[in-house]
């Protein structure tokens, strides 16, 4: 094999091609392919590369807990929630409407597995996603504002295609949280779209917030484009620790 040949599409940053050019070159000798069939596959295997690592930096640049897919959720344990609202969700067609989504229901119920889920459907389409919990997300604003950075984080925050909020009611927030939500929310407002999720009643975000004027515009900027999935059941997180457990003590169906 010509090193040479190798070393310059290197150079070129051409490593797609790099890896694959021998087995080309034997595969077009073998089948005869002419010249131009020959360059469109080494262009194909460069591409595939490409998109490979660009689908890796924005799962990367998402900051997910977790890979969760909409496949590996379990439907069949809470009928409650409607498949084709979900599958509808993860093609994504909200985000390209500038939409956004509430999750609403009690703990464990799957609320962050299919909000999490909707958004690897959005990286692997090549959107930028950004998963943040609402305490991150709080952390984030008030240290860049220590740290006079706030324009900086506030345009990470915004030019993100989807953000997902998380855990929204798990307990009362600090002192001026809702003012960093409001402005996130405001600013993306008919721009961008935004997933929450929230295991508390929406007449309970003013105490959870400390500030009820200041929860009811969030609301009202948020729910007039927001398709609201109420989740009721059982906790999936308990039915797989009843499971775990019945495994350990030799139980079966």
């Amino acid at each position: 094999m010509n090193q040479q040949l190798i070393s310059s599409l290197k150079k070129l940053r051409l490593s797609g091609m790099a890896g694959t050019v021998e087995i080309r070159l034997q595969e077009a000798a073998g089948n005869q392919l002419s010249h131009a069939e020959f360059l469109e596959l080494l262009l194909s295997d460069e591409l595939a590369l490409r998109q490979q690592r660009a689908m890796q930096r924005r799962l990367k640049a998402a900051q997910f807990r977790g890979l969760k897919r909409i496949e590996d959720f379990d439907f069949s344990f809470n009928p409650t929630i409607d498949r084709r609202q979900i599958m509808n969700l993860a093609s994504c067609r909200f985000i390209r409407e500038g939409r956004d989504v509430l999750f609403m229901g009690p703990p464990g119920v799957g609320k962050s597995h299919l909000a999490q889920a909707i958004g690897y459907e959005a990286v692997k389409m090549g959107y930028k996603v950004l998963y943040r919990s609402i305490f991150d997300a709080v952390g984030d604003l008030a240290q860049a504002e220590a740290l006079r950075e706030s324009p900086k984080m506030v345009k990470r925050y915004l030019s993100a295609d989807l953000l997902i909020i998380d855990d929204m009611g798990l307990k009362r927030l600090p002192q001026g949280a809702g003012e960093y939500l409001f402005e996130i929310i405001m600013r993306r407002y008919e721009l961008r779209s935004t997933i929450m999720t929230t295991n508390r009643p929406l007449e309970d975000w003013g105490k959870l917030i400390g500030d009820v004027p200041t929860a009811t515009a969030i609301l009202d900027r948020f729910l007039s484009r927001a398709e609201v999935i109420k989740i009721t059941g059982r906790s999936y997180r308990l039915k797989d620790r009843a499971c775990k457990t019945d495994e350990r003590n030799g139980k079966t169906d």
